[in-house]
């Protein structure tokens, strides 16, 4: 099969900032899965809006919404109560469309993103996906998401797996050195470790595009699918466990076609899904999408 001949999976783009921008209200530390409980029809229409623009699976808006999360910036009882208007936002966008998308559930860092000092103990992580797992029941795969250390990943993995569905792993790696996870850990054993674990796809997300490049080109000497879907912050060092993404900058280098520019370089380096993290709207999705078909590539349609 010839390099054109791959179908590439596009995925949707960051809900969390998307949301960001269209609410009328201020940042909280639940991030977008306030919006969830104040302005619901703003994650549908996120959904539908990627969609449109080609996406062929949309994630889930509960990234925020972990029991640890819940405990310390909201309430615990909320936890589901929020997945299911998350499972409900992106099955009425998926019907909206009239297009036979698949919705993956999310499972993300427990505590927060990109600090890995303060993911809890195995035990705990492990409870707490399986927790994760039962509550997205009806979700067509599962996206293990920015994980910056192995261990949390490969208990998402392992709750993930239980449940017999297709489970993909999402590292976020060092945005100076995309050999590495954000935890000082090789990315090459993180993967090899959640793919034992049964893993099927092995992606790179909320990194610097630059920094995905560089883990695309890691990956493609391993025997594994990968993909990847960046961030576009200048830098995530200012957001704090706790914290709101007010405290983070987009980058303004990174439009639309821009994005696309580096989408394409990862399906060239071998990669088979690509798509957007935080800073990544429709637009982005679109023009990826635009410049594959336009570069003779097919789009999946799962």
């Amino acid at each position: 099969m010839s390099a054109k001949e791959r179908q590439i999976i596009l995925l949707d783009g960051g809900m969390g900032q998307e949301l960001r921008k269209r609410s009328r209200y201020p940042a909280s530390a639940l991030w977008s899965a306030q919006v969830m409980l104040d302005e619901p029809h703003l994650v549908t229409a996120a959904h539908r809006d990627f969609i449109e623009a080609g996406a062929d699976i949309i994630t889930l808006n509960n990234y925020s919404a972990t029991p640890q999360r819940l405990a310390r910036d909201g309430d615990p009882a909320l936890f589901a109560t929020l997945h299911q208007a998350a499972l409900a936002a992106a099955m009425q966008a998926r019907d909206d469309s009239g297009r036979d998308v698949l919705i993956a559930g999310c499972l993300p860092p427990l505590v927060a993103s990109y600090h890995y000092e303060v993911v809890p103990d195995d035990a705990t992580c492990l409870g707490s996906y399986r927790q994760l797992v039962e509550v997205q029941s009806g979700v067509d795969l599962f996206i293990c998401e920015t994980m910056s250390l192995t261990r949390e990943a490969l208990a998402a993995t392992r709750a993930a797996v239980e449940s017999d569905m297709r489970v993909w792993v999402a590292f976020t790696a060092d945005d100076g050195d995309g050999t590495r996870l954000r935890s000082g850990e090789s990315l090459v054993e993180a993967a090899r470790a959640v793919t034992a674990a049964g893993a099927e796809k092995i992606l790179v997300n909320c990194s610097v595009p630059e920094a995905v490049t560089t883990a695309m080109g890691v990956l493609a000497a391993e025997e594994v699918a990968f993909g990847g879907f960046a961030n576009g912050f200048t830098s995530i060092a200012a957001l704090q466990p706790g914290g709101t993404v007010d405290t983070l900058t987009a980058r303004e280098d990174l439009g639309p076609q821009a994005y696309a520019d580096y989408a394409l370089q990862w399906v060239e380096q071998g990669a088979t899904v690509v798509g957007g993290c935080c800073e990544v709207g429709p637009a982005h999705i679109a023009a990826i999408a635009t410049r594959l078909m336009n570069a003779g590539y097919t789009l999946a349609t799962h």
